[in-house]
């Protein structure tokens, strides 16, 4: 099998995006992306993203590919878990501080930070509407991030995400407080769930 067979194979693989950095883990030389970007059998979208012309262009994906530190997180997270109605008009992500997001936030990405040792406190892997895994807090931490930033959230968006969260079967009560706890949110928590549950 070819160089070019390979990449032909692993861009069937991943459903068509395929970055740089996975050509060369899969030991092909990044000069054969070229070769089929001439043959307009992939076209490049963005540094280091290429993209097959029948494939569809998962910007979260292609997001935390290229960004690996970044987890989804508040009105984005909400979304893909279910927790509100509302499209995010720009994605959310969180990230250790001290990172530098410039980048993210020149591309219109909503940027939190969080001290680093909290940072992955629940994480846990979604698939994006095309099916490719992503990176997002659970429900729980989702919940304690939104109740942390209500002072910018719409009042009527958290009672709802709050709402839907204490209707679903595998809502984790004493793990949302033990975030709210970490995250210094406790007593705020507690109230919302009384008020809701």
């Amino acid at each position: 099998m070819t160089y070019k067979d390979k990449l032909e194979e692993l861009v069937t693989e991943r459903s068509g995006l395929i970055l740089t950095k996975e050509v060369e883990e899969a030991g092909i030389p990044r000069h054969y992306l070229t070769v089929l970007t001439k043959e307009k059998k992939l076209k490049r979208i963005s540094h280091g993203v290429y993209l097959a012309p029948d494939a569809f262009d998962d910007e979260m994906y292609r997001l935390q590919a290229k960004n690996q530190r970044i987890i989804f997180s508040h009105e984005t997270s909400l979304y893909l878990h279910d927790l509100t109605d509302q499209d995010p008009l720009e994605w959310s992500v969180t990230v250790p501080f001290g990172y530098n997001a410039s980048h993210l936030k020149e591309e219109g990405v909503k940027v939190y930070t969080v001290k680093k040792p909290l940072h992955q406190m629940g994480v846990t892997e979604l698939k994006t509407v095309y099916k490719r895994p992503i990176k997002a807090y659970n429900k729980e931490m989702t919940i304690c991030d939104i109740i942390r930033n209500r002072s910018n959230t719409d009042i009527a968006v958290l009672n709802d995400a709050i709402k839907r969260y204490l209707n679903f079967k595998d809502r984790n009560i004493p793990l949302l407080l033990r975030y709210a706890k970490e995250l210094g949110v406790q007593n705020i928590a507690r109230k919302y769930l009384e008020i809701l549950l």
